[in-house]
């Protein structure tokens, strides 16, 4: 049986992309309250990432090529938000880079898996509560407001802790795998 391609779900993985030109505006524009907008734009799309899972699930609608878009756009949403973020001076470059090769690095496994095995890797819990982390930090970081502070900076510990973890999975993961085809 064929599975469709433009499912509900696999359209509300691009509308987090749609999303960056408005929070790229909200960010980089001075008006009245362009950080809260701002927020309201990542809120939604975190909102929308929850919502394509879901209906995926619900609607039996979860597809291959869902299973690309899903991850392409959270990785997006964030590296975009990130990168502006480091240009406002409002989060550390290094945290961008952390991010950056781990994401590059998982990004090779799956790729990797893909063409020795024709598997597409799905991401792991632990990718899915950094991502969580991760967006959690960057949303506070956007705000800048001095009352979460410490939230924030216990988002970032948590980020860095949970990307760690979900790189270890999907390394491990990619090597038990190369072990099994081998026969070890």
């Amino acid at each position: 049986m064929a599975q469709r391609t433009w499912t509900l779900s696999n359209v509300i993985s691009l509308s987090r992309v749609a999303l960056l030109a408005p929070l790229a505006y909200c960010l980089l524009t001075e008006f009245e309250h362009n950080r809260e907008w701002a927020v309201g734009i990542v809120i939604l799309g975190v909102l929308s990432d929850f919502l394509d899972g879901y209906l995926a699930r619900k609607l039996h609608d979860v597809s291959e090529l869902g299973k690309i878009i899903d991850p392409l756009a959270d990785k997006a949403a964030v590296g975009v938000l990130a990168l502006l973020l480091v240009l406002l001076g409002d989060i550390p470059l290094w945290f961008f880079v952390v991010a950056v090769i781990r994401d590059l690095m998982i990004l090779a496994g799956g790729i990797y898996i893909r063409r020795k095995k024709n598997i597409i890797a799905q991401s792991n819990w632990p990718g899915k509560v950094a991502v969580n982390f991760i967006a959690l930090y960057l949303l506070l970081s956007a705000l800048q407001w001095e009352s979460l502070e410490g939230l924030r900076t216990f988002a970032l510990w948590a980020s860095l802790a949970m990307m760690s973890l979900s790189l270890f999975v999907y390394t491990r993961r990619l090597f038990i795998g190369r072990a099994v085809e081998r026969g070890a």
